[in-house]
């Protein structure tokens, strides 16, 4: 009986001391990168995605509109433009004409004088100053001013004088060009904007597709890639200009 005991006893011993010799199973540590991190990452970037696609269209739309308002306004000077060149152009050879007129009176005047039919020369001057009020522009009149201080053969030598008469015209077509130019900048910077929104649904699609990838490494390379384009992108955004004039502040009645 007592060698029973004992046996047992010994055997109860050795089963307690391999029992304490077992390690202890180790915890599992978790991983930095889980599924559930993945997804609210995905969630986040993809909401941002979305604001800032939705921002690039609707100042690609304000850039389109100040381009077709800069062309239209450009066309309308242009025409008015050209209307007051046409406009000039008459002006000038109304004043050509005048001036073909007064030298017929200056040569009718110097041959009275030359006949010494004083009453005549003196008749003659007359009519050619009234009809030198009556038909000269203010253009011709400096021009003849200029003759008569310069010594000159003629008013349409006075250096600069051909340009009077396109002033307006030349005013109004150097307007038009700038809106020209202006409309050209937002139509390149309106471009700049649609691509900005193509670039940004390229983003949207990759983080649409991460859920596909059944394993954590290859989910969180195609979310890495798509961050950093969103990331680029913004950054190329953020340099090009927005439309002149603009206020958000204004679309809300400020």
């Amino acid at each position: 009986m007592s060698e029973e005991t004992t046996v047992e006893n010994v055997e109860s011993v050795e089963n307690v001391e391999s029992t304490q010799e077992q390690p202890a199973p180790k915890k599992k540590k978790k991983p930095v990168i889980s599924d559930n991190l993945v997804e609210i990452l995905v969630a986040v970037f993809l909401g941002l995605t979305a604001l800032l696609t939705a921002w690039a269209s609707w100042i690609s739309s304000l850039h389109g509109g100040n381009q077709a308002t800069n062309y239209t306004q450009s066309n309308n000077l242009a025409s008015e433009g050209n209307s007051e060149y046409n406009a000039g152009m008459q002006l000038y050879l109304s004043d050509l004409m005048a001036w073909n007129t007064l030298m017929e009176y200056v040569y009718d005047g110097l041959i009275a004088e030359s006949k010494g039919d004083t009453e005549q020369y003196a008749l003659i001057e007359q009519k050619a100053e009234e009809f030198k009020e009556q038909n000269s522009s203010w253009i011709l009149t400096e021009g003849l001013e200029w003759m008569d201080e310069n010594d000159s053969y003629s008013p349409f030598a006075m250096p600069g004088i051909i340009d009077l008469y396109y002033i307006d015209a030349n005013a109004l077509l150097e307007e038009s060009r700038q809106y020209l130019e202006q409309g050209k900048i937002d139509n390149a910077h309106g471009d700049a904007y649609n691509l900005v929104s193509v670039i940004y649904s390229v983003v949207l699609f990759m983080l649409g597709i991460v859920g596909i990838f059944k394993k954590i490494p290859n989910r969180f390379a195609v979310l890495l890639i798509a961050v950093v384009g969103l990331v680029l992108t913004t950054i190329y955004m953020c340099t090009i200009p927005l439309p002149t004039g603009f206020n958000i502040a204004s679309f809300f009645g400020g």
